[in-house]
Parts: C-alpha cells; structure tokens; sequence
C-alpha cells in the first residue's frame, strides 16, 4: 500500500548501547510453552533495542525511519512507540513526542517536523525549509492518537497536559484541518495540492508532497486517501476523549460528534458495495480508486460494523504487503479475533528469510503483537486498570516478567485459558481486570469464589472476567470456573 520512493535501502546497523541503570531497558522477559513465540520475541527485543540512540545532541531517541538516517519520524514514532515503551524506552518516547509536538508551527501551516534526526536538526532528506518539505497529512492525528496511548500505557499525565502536547492537540483539530480543508464534506472538493510555492514543481518532491493526503506515496495527485479520513476521525475522538479525562464534557461531547461525521462520510462514501471493501483513494479527476487493503481502518479503529471489519480482515490476509504495514497486522489480528492469523505474522515478521525484517516498526510491531496482542495486556491509566486476556487458541502457557506499566513493574502469567496471575513489584497500586475467553460462572480469587462478569468481545466471544485491587507486593491468582 505504501510505495516507499527510495528504491533501493542501504540498511546500516549500530549498536548504540543502553543504560540498564536509568530506565532498566531491556529489562522484560517473556517465556511461553509456544517456543516459536519465545524465539520471535527474543529476536525482536535484541534487533529494536539495537535502535537506541546513544548520548546524542537531539536527546533521548531511538530509529523510527529507514537505518540510514539516524533519526525517528512522525509515522513510524507512533506505531512503534508503545513497543519501545515495553521495551523500557521511556524517556526517548516523551522526547520524541515532545520534539514533534514543539515544532508544530504556523510558518509550516500547522505540520511539525515529519522526521527528526539524531542531531536534532529535521532530516535533510524530508526537509529543505518551512515551505519545502515531504510531509503526510495523516501524521499529526496518528501522534496525537499515539501521545493518548502513551498515557494509558504509562499514566504519564504529560502527554495529554504539558502545555507543549495542548497546543499541538488544540492546532491540530483547529487550525490544522482548517488550513489544509479537511473539514468532513470538504474531503471531496479540495484541492489535490495546497500551499505550493511559486513558482511551482510538480518534479520537486519537496513541493508536490508538501501535505500529502494519505501514507501512500506512489499515487500522484490524490485529493484525499481513505487512511486519511480514519486517521481524522480517530484524530478527533481522541481529543474528544482527552477533553472529558479533564472534565470537559461539553466541550468532548462537540469533538465526538465532530469525529463522527468522518466517520459516517467513510461509510457513505468509501465503501464499495459491488466488490465489498473500501476504496482506497479519491483522485483530482473525482474518481474512487481500489487498491490493496490497507491496515489504517483497523488501525484508527474507525469500522464499527462487525460483518466490514471481518472483511477486511479476510482482505488483507489475502494480500501480501509491504513491511511497514505488515508489522502492525500481528496487534491487530490479535485485537480484532484473528488470534492464528496473528500468530502467522508474529512467525513472518521474525522469519529470517523475511525480506527487511531488520525495519525499525517490524521488531517494535513483534514486542507489541505478543505482549498487547498474544498476552492481552491492556492498561488504562484514566481508572488505574490492567487489563489481561490470553488469546491463545492452542493451550500452553506464557508469561511475562518486569513489564513496566501504570508507574510500577508487573509479572504477568497464563497459566492456561482460565488461569492467570499477577505481581506486583512496584509501589503503585492498580486494579487488575483479568479476563477469560469462554462462559465462566465464577472465579477462584487466591481462594475466594466470585462471581464473574460477561461481555461479547468485538469478534463475538464470550468473555468472563472479574477487577480485583492489586497493592504492592501482592501476587494475586484467578481460576475461572464453569
């Protein structure tokens, strides 16, 4: 889906090194009767922590662009970044992060730096000056979704408070989408380029893709790309759902509805009914154009229809992509039910034979399949709360060790599908919401039998669970029982 325009990468591999004192990097562990995943992760631990900056002028970093370049951006920052921060790379996610959201700017119609070197100067490949730049428009919602993500993950309030990250979300879902007219029923109607100097190069890709409206970038002259409107709509529920974690009610409630309406506009107008899958792009001459699926959809968590997302799942495990996207389809699958398809792509991303398996996101979309995907754990910083499900469909066990997450430490274990444990080895309490794929009528909590409760996942499972309180140093066991 995404046509890369360097045809040719010399891969560089540098060892920067690390500092297991500062931020225990590196520090989990993972272990699982299903070896094959034990190999995958350990494979994918030692190739991303190979992307650790060393002591360098931009600060705390790791590589989120091709290996060449020494530097992180905007896309593959936010698809990586709750990886490296199981990985123990905190401080060099709320550097990056606080890089791009300082250098959003009016000179630069409200984009920031696409990509940031390790010299902390914008890549020279993307960059020439704040009227000349490579930049894809999808990028400022996928890091503001991604900054959200991080607070949950790491109950770091800075994310979503530091003046710094408030005025990137306040021009982003502003000035941002007025300046570039992506309001909902201008998609459509606007121009295929904006803000171009003159005189004019369309063979200047510093000019002709100075706000390209989609992640691909091999289709000339695209009014808008279908990622593009997920990327809005998730872009605006986020926000909606920062402004009510800070008691703004009236104010979310304005930016849901608002988020909705990207949202009824790609069902309305970017389904393809004949074929049944979404269009991928809209072109300057008013045509809808087909392509491979992309994982966008699933990515921004813009399809609510149960029935269209087990069709582009299907549609995606149909068709062979690129790297970059293929990394993100382990996490996915797993989140939306496909747990074997998952576990295949977990298998193909560490494959040696797989063809640039050493890019940055596939190592980082591994460490993040298995722990959020396979291990099911889901933190939740706004109520204190980890979430555990194991989504096996095999049997065996797995677990995970000195996982960093909500300000403590965890050992996480599935013992099978109906029992887990906990432990928690930090000073901060949470509540551990631990849940069951099956109908269980009760659960063994270190003895005491409680009573579960059921929902119906979003693939339409069952699932039992019960919220027990989890204080430091305690090691709590749940047994569900039928």
């Amino acid at each position: 889906m995404i046509l890369r325009r360097y045809k040719s990468i010399l891969l560089v591999f540098v060892f920067y090194g690390f500092s297991f004192a500062s931020a225990q990097v590196g520090n989990v562990n993972f272990n699982s009767s299903d070896k094959d995943l034990v190999r995958a992760f350990n494979w994918a631990k030692g190739m991303a922590l190979h992307y650790k900056g060393a002591d360098d002028p931009v600060g705390a970093w790791y590589e989120a662009a091709l290996p060449s370049r020494y530097a992180f951006c905007m896309r593959d920052a936010a698809h990586q970044s709750i990886g490296a921060e199981i990985l123990g790379l905190g401080r060099e996610n709320l550097n990056m992060f606080t890089l791009f959201a300082k250098n959003i700017s009016a000179s630069k119609d409200w984009c920031s730096y696409w990509e940031m070197n390790k010299w902390g100067k914008p890549a020279p490949e993307d960059y020439r000056s704040d009227k000349e730049f490579w930049y894809n428009l999808p990028a400022n919602f996928d890091v503001l979704f991604a900054t959200w993500r991080l607070y949950h993950w790491t109950g770091n309030k800075d994310y979503i408070s530091d003046p710094a990250f408030v005025h990137f979300q306040e021009k982003t879902v502003k000035e941002y989408i007025d300046t570039w007219m992506l309001s909902a029923d201008s998609l459509l109607k606007r121009p295929a380029h904006l803000h171009t100097p003159i005189p004019y190069d369309e063979k200047d890709s510093f000019q002709s893709c100075r706000g390209l409206p989609s992640y691909s970038e091999g289709i000339p002259n695209l009014r808008t790309g279908v990622d593009l409107v997920a990327a809005l709509y998730r872009g605006l529920q986020t926000y909606s759902e920062i402004l009510a974690a800070k008691g703004k009610q009236q104010e979310a409630k304005l930016y849901a509805q608002k988020a909705e309406r990207y949202r009824l506009r790609l069902e309305a107008d970017w389904w393809n009914k004949s074929q049944a899958c979404y269009f991928a792009y809209y072109s300057s001459e008013g045509q809808f154009i087909n392509d491979n699926p992309a994982p966008f959809l699933l990515w921004f968590d813009a399809l609510k229809d149960r029935s269209r997302v087990k069709d582009q799942l299907a549609q995606i495990a149909a068709t062979k992509a690129n790297i970059e996207c293929t990394s993100y389809y382990p996490y996915l699958f797993y989140k939306n039910g496909d747990w074997d398809q998952a576990r295949k792509y977990i298998l193909y991303l560490s494959d040696p034979a797989t063809p640039r398996r050493e890019y940055p996101e596939v190592s980082f979309g591994v460490i993040d399949g298995i722990v959020q995907g396979f291990m099911g754990i889901s933190p939740d910083a706004q109520v204190m709360t980890i979430g555990s499900l194991f989504r096996s469909n095999s049997g065996g066990f797995a677990a995970v060790n000195n996982l960093s997450v909500l300000q403590t430490k965890i050992n996480l274990s599935h013992k099978n599908g109906h029992h887990s444990a906990i432990s928690n080895l930090g000073n901060k309490s949470f509540k551990w919401k631990a849940s069951f794929s099956g109908n269980y009528r009760y659960a063994n909590v270190n003895g005491i039998l409680l009573t579960t409760k059921k929902q119906i996942s979003k693939d339409g499972k069952v699932i039992s669970w019960v919220q027990v309180n989890i204080q430091p140093g305690m090691h709590v066991e749940i047994d569900a029982k039928s």
